[in-house]
């Protein structure tokens, strides 16, 4: 028998904000948070917009000294501010608990990029003794993880996870069975991700993976729309707070939603594109609905990855229409990302936070761009604007770069 887990907290940095009441108006009226970048001169780059977490001061946020805020990179400084907002809304004393009994479970996709592009024009500009001794704990992937258990003084489970686009689903699926098989009562889970840098976004443009719709930064990001041209980078953090159903109840703590299931699988077939048929992600959502003890016909709601890129989109559906068959044609589906663009590694934290909020809420948020659906993508995906509705049960989709598929099923608070 393995134990029950909810979600007792959440919250978000993204474009469209970081308080979660702001955060959630702005997604159910279908706002976008994708426009011309900020914080370095992309004049010279094939793309000048992204999902920029505009004017973001860390000290703003949370207490925190200038001088330690230079410590830790930008990825870190997002996850700092979301874990302290979902703590606070969970209502949880985490530095006056059983730290044993606390965890930390944060997903990547690269970690600290800013540090290592400015640390390595340093080292070919003024040499290695001009090398910041902060480097490392700065850019490694596990320093997300690191630092929120410092802060709390968290002593029990401690992990990261870098599995691309689909790291904070991981992240978040592998503390729901930490929590299941009692290696502790709380988590601290999701993603973070601060690579809309001048080196990040290079990389992802000559890929020829970005929409380059410069004259219309917030109609690029369009999944499932025939017009789309690529991903829109974007940059910020998603994280919850985990708890054992028991443990929640006895402090009683706001339950916003219920983690059900949790499945994962590879595609094995190519290290950027998604498999044609859709393959791996159907093997990852049958097994995520298959650890929540459901039927595919009781799924409500799937927030798809949906990156608005020409390939994935297509192999989502077809995977979406193997596993569910006729059922199908009822499910609710949409894609986040129409409205932030696509965080890398935060980008399952991020939505995986949309999910709950929807569930407590009660209401599917859009698919915003989808003027002109793509005839291979024919499903309901809830275009334009949100829609209120009674539902039960949500499907979590999250791919990534090297064939990583996770999926993570909740369902409302009973």
């Amino acid at each position: 028998m393995t134990r029950r887990v909810v979600v007792t907290g959440a919250a978000v940095v993204t474009a469209l904000g970081c308080e979660s009441n702001e955060f959630w108006d702005s997604i159910c009226a279908g706002k976008s948070g994708v426009g011309p970048i900020q914080r370095f001169d992309p004049r010279d780059y094939k793309v000048y917009f992204g999902g920029e977490v505009s004017d973001f001061d860390v000290t703003n946020h949370i207490k925190m000294a200038p001088k330690d805020a230079k410590r830790i990179d930008r990825f870190c400084q997002f996850v700092l501010v979301a874990s302290d907002k979902a703590v606070a809304s969970s209502g949880i004393d985490l530095e006056n608990g059983p730290s044993e009994r606390y965890g930390v479970m944060i997903g990547s996709g690269i970690g600290g990029l800013s540090e290592i592009e400015e640390q390595h024009c340093k080292l070919f500009d003024r040499g290695p003794s001009r090398i910041s001794p902060f480097l490392i704990p700065k850019m490694m992937v596990n320093a997300a993880s690191g630092n929120v258990s410092v802060r709390y003084g968290l002593k029990g489970p401690n992990s990261a996870i870098a599995t691309a686009c689909a790291s904070a689903t991981n992240a978040i699926g592998d503390a729901f069975r930490w929590i299941q098989y009692d290696m502790c009562d709380v988590v601290v889970a999701g993603g973070s991700e601060a690579a809309l840098t001048p080196m990040g976004l290079a990389g992802f443009a000559r890929m020829g993976a970005l929409s380059t719709r410069n004259d219309a930064p917030d109609k690029a990001s369009r999944p499932f729309d025939q017009d789309r041209d690529g991903f829109v980078l974007s940059e910020g953090a998603g994280m919850v707070i985990l708890e054992e159903y028991e443990h929640a109840k006895k402090r009683g703590a706001p339950i916003l939603c219920e983690l059900l299931g949790y499945g994962m699988s590879a595609d094995a077939s190519h290290m950027t594109a998604p498999h044609p048929e859709g393959q791996g992600a159907a093997m990852a959502m049958t097994s995520a609905v298959r650890d929540a003890k459901l039927d595919v016909s009781q799924i409500d709601y799937i927030n798809a990855h949906g990156t608005s890129t020409p390939l994935g989109d297509i192999s989502e559906t077809m995977a979406i229409q193997s596993v569910f068959g006729e059922h199908a044609s009822k499910l609710m589906v949409s894609s986040t990302k129409s409205q932030l663009g696509h965080l890398l590694g935060a980008s399952g934290g991020v939505e995986f936070v949309v999910c709950a909020l929807a569930l407590d809420r009660q209401t599917i948020p859009p698919t915003i761009n989808l003027d002109n659906p793509d005839p291979k993508c024919n499903l309901d995906f809830v275009p334009h604007e949100a829609r209120d509705v009674k539902f039960n049960t949500v499907l979590k989709n999250s791919f990534g770069f090297g064939g990583h598929n996770a999926c993570l099923v909740l369902g409302k608070a009973a």
